[in-house]
């Protein structure tokens, strides 16, 4: 090859190299500093982070969750690593990181102290540590001089909080100390984040707000103190806070009156003041104010009638005044709020009935009405057919020996929980029920219902609760009741895209336990037909019903004996088949449901003995009681057997001494003798 063409191919390649040396310059380069900062910060978790990888210098920007700025350093700004499960502590090392500006650890696992250095991070505008099992204090003074939001709750922080919280961190917008074991006031410090506008210390055990408070945080706009310890009198002071938004103050002890300040408060659209020891009549402002749409003021002690201005609150949706002393005709003057979706009036002295305008209530989707002393079943429910939407029904306690209707013509398709228990109703199931393809909870306890139930109860495809204990139902239990898709298909996801019930659900455990519970895939899944004059037997197809988790059958007349299926019934954790007439022997597979806490056959006619292992060992005498043939465990002893050898009989027995035993006797007597005497045994030999 000429010359020439080697100097162009050298010329070639240099200016290649030099190109291809320009293109690795202006690659994503993490700066040393921060990569050695991120190698020990990574060092400190197990696993490590999905998708890191030390050894890998030139491309730390690109990790999973680091995000670098657009300086020719690429330093990094930005760590967010939130829900990637990691577990470990926070090393010191990631004060190395001091550009860092956002660093997101939420809803992990990682646990131990933060670093004194991570508050001295000068560039950091947002820290996120909650949803982790942090524990120690926080540190009396922040130096974090850009900070504007602060998110530290559900861990396990603990002590009295910083007294000097926004002196070097004036700039806090968001903070939320919420879910932790902190005590004491609320900190001092806080008076001087001027520019907070949401505050969320609900979920500790402060007692006291500091003097002066709602005067200085003018630009407040959440502010969240339940689930707390404070008491006396709430401060009226509230009303400086023109620009507030949401105030919880539930599950607190305040007392007296509520403040009338309300009208002070024009932007104001969530009021929670719910299980305090208010007492007094509602304030005019409350009951007059045009921005609220939520307002709950359950379990006080609040009094008199109850005078919405449903002309003025026209944003007004949700309304939960339940467990107080308000009396009066309540319902008629809430008719005209249309925009209503939910409302709780139970447990509350009215009188009378559902009026006729409540047909007004198009957008009705939660009612809870129980123990308001409310009389005409048939005409509630004729009016409470024209709310399309709505999905809870609560009405227990009320329309006291009346006849549960049986109109067919009744329409519920939107319903998903019922409950009319605790009545004394007459009647039998009504067919309309048929018609709420939604239901998913129904609850027809406490009352003198007769006749057999249904066959149709196959057909509902989401309903997981039943509960038509405590009445007079005859016949046997139809197989549609062990055939309940909710029941059977263990993946099946109940309602968990649907909002909370919006009132609280309560529920009698086999032991007179009240439960309650907010959302409605929280109920466990349950089939209580106990205390009834049901006969005939329990089906082998229960044990299908995978997803079940209580079985009461207690106090009827069944017969026949406990099906071995009921071993598949793997989630159940209450079997109670006591005082019926059951037969037979305790299924040993029954040794298998782990997840079994309270278990009775008493009063029953079993036999055998009681299986062994697994919870079985757990369960009390009082669990077996009643059964005269039944032994094991720590029932009645079981006797001991002793092994027996039968004598035979006729042509086929065998004779033991017979004359070929004698023969046989003789015949190795001779044959002893013989041996002794040949090897000198009996007789000694001669010495040669």
């Amino acid at each position: 090859m000429s010359s020439p063409n080697l100097y162009l191919i050298f010329v070639i390649s240099s200016v290649l190299s030099f190109h291809l040396w320009i293109l690795r310059s202006q690659e994503i380069t993490c700066n040393p500093n921060d990569l050695k900062a991120l190698n020990g910060f990574s060092n400190c978790l197990k696993p490590h982070v999905l998708g890191w990888n030390s050894s890998s210098v030139s491309d730390c920007c690109t990790w999973t969750g680091v995000t670098c700025d657009d300086s020719v350093s690429k330093r990094v700004v930005s760590l967010e690593l939130g829900g990637k499960n990691l577990y470990g502590t926070i090393c010191d090392s990631v004060a190395g990181l001091d550009q860092l500006r956002i660093l997101n650890l939420s809803h992990n696992y990682l646990h131990g102290t933060l670093p004194i250095e991570l508050f001295r991070l000068k560039n950091l505008e947002i820290l996120d540590v909650s949803d982790n099992g942090f524990v120690g204090r926080i540190p009396e003074e922040l130096h974090l001089s850009a900070i504007w939001y602060v998110n530290v709750s559900k861990n396990g922080f603990f002590g009295s909080t910083s007294g000097n919280l926004c002196n070097n961190s004036p700039h806090i917008k968001i903070l939320d100390i919420s879910m932790n074991n902190f005590h004491g006031q609320v900190p001092q410090g806080v008076r001087n984040c001027t520019s907070l506008q949401y505050l969320r210390v609900n979920g500790n055990n402060f007692r006291s707000l500091p003097k002066g408070i709602f005067h200085l945080l003018q630009d407040l706009k959440v502010l969240h103190l339940q689930n707390n310890s404070f008491s006396g009198q709430f401060d009226h002071s509230i009303g400086h806070l023109s620009s507030l938004v949401e105030l919880d103050i539930s599950s607190n002890s305040f007392s007296g009156v509520l403040p009338d300040v309300f009208g002070s408060l024009g932007k104001l659209e969530k009021f929670s003041a719910g299980s305090n020891n208010f007492n007094g009549t509602l304030p005019l402002s409350l009951l007059n104010s045009p921005s609220i749409t939520s307002l709950d003021l359950h379990n006080n002690s609040l009094s008199g009638p109850v005078n919405l201005n449903c002309s003025t609150m026209v944003h007004l949706k949700s309304l939960c005044l339940g467990s107080n002393n308000f009396n009066g005709s309540i319902l008629q003057s809430l008719s005209s709020c249309k925009n209503l979706t939910m409302l709780s009036l139970d447990h509350n002295n009215l009188d009378g009935q559902v009026p006729e305008s409540f047909k007004n209530l198009k957008a009705l989707t939660v009612l809870s009405l129980s123990r308001t002393n409310l009389v005409n079943l048939s005409s509630t429910l004729n009016i409470l057919q024209h709310s399309k939407n709505l999905s809870v029904l609560l009405l227990s306690e009320n329309f006291q020996e009346e006849e549960i209707p049986s109109d067919p013509s009744f329409q519920f398709e939107s319903l998903r929980v019922l409950s009319i228990a605790y009545c004394e109703l007459k009647g039998s199931i009504p067919p309309w029920l048929l018609g709420c393809n939604q239901l998913q909870f129904l609850d027809l306890s406490r009352n003198h219902l007769a006749g057999t139930i249904p066959t149709w109860f196959y057909e509902f495809k989401h309903l997981f609760y039943v509960d038509l204990s405590n009445n007079s139902i005859t016949g046997e239990i139809p197989k549609g009741l062990t055939q309940l898709r909710a029941l059977i298909v263990i993946d099946m996801k109940i309602s968990m895209d649907e909002p909370s019930l919006g009132v609280p659900l309560f529920r009698t455990g086999i032991d007179g336990a009240t439960f309650h519970y907010k959302d409605i895939w929280s109920v466990p899944p349950t089939l209580d037909l106990s205390y009834n004059m049901i006969t005939g037997p329990v089906w082998p197809s229960f044990g299908d019903l995978r997803r079940l988790h209580v079985l009461n059958l207690n106090e009827n007349w069944l017969t026949g004996s406990i099906p071995e299926s009921l071993s598949g019934l793997t989630t159940l954790e209450v079997l109670d088949l006591s005082h019926n007439k059951l037969s037979g022997k305790i299924p040993i597979s029954l040794a298998e449901l782990s997840f079994l806490s309270k278990f009775s056959v008493a009063y029953n006619e079993l036999n055998g003995e009681i299986p062994m292992g697994g919870q079985f060992m757990t369960f009390p005498y009082s669990s077996f009681e009643g059964n005269s043939e039944l032994c094991g465990g720590t029932y009645v002893p079981c006797p001991v057997q002793h092994a027996t050898i039968d004598e035979p009989t006729g042509d086929e027995g065998m004779t033991v001494f017979g004359p070929q035993f004698g023969y046989g006797v003789a015949a190795g007597f001779v044959l002893t003798v013989t041996v002794c005497f040949m090897s000198g045994w009996a007789l000694p030999r001669k010495n040669i």
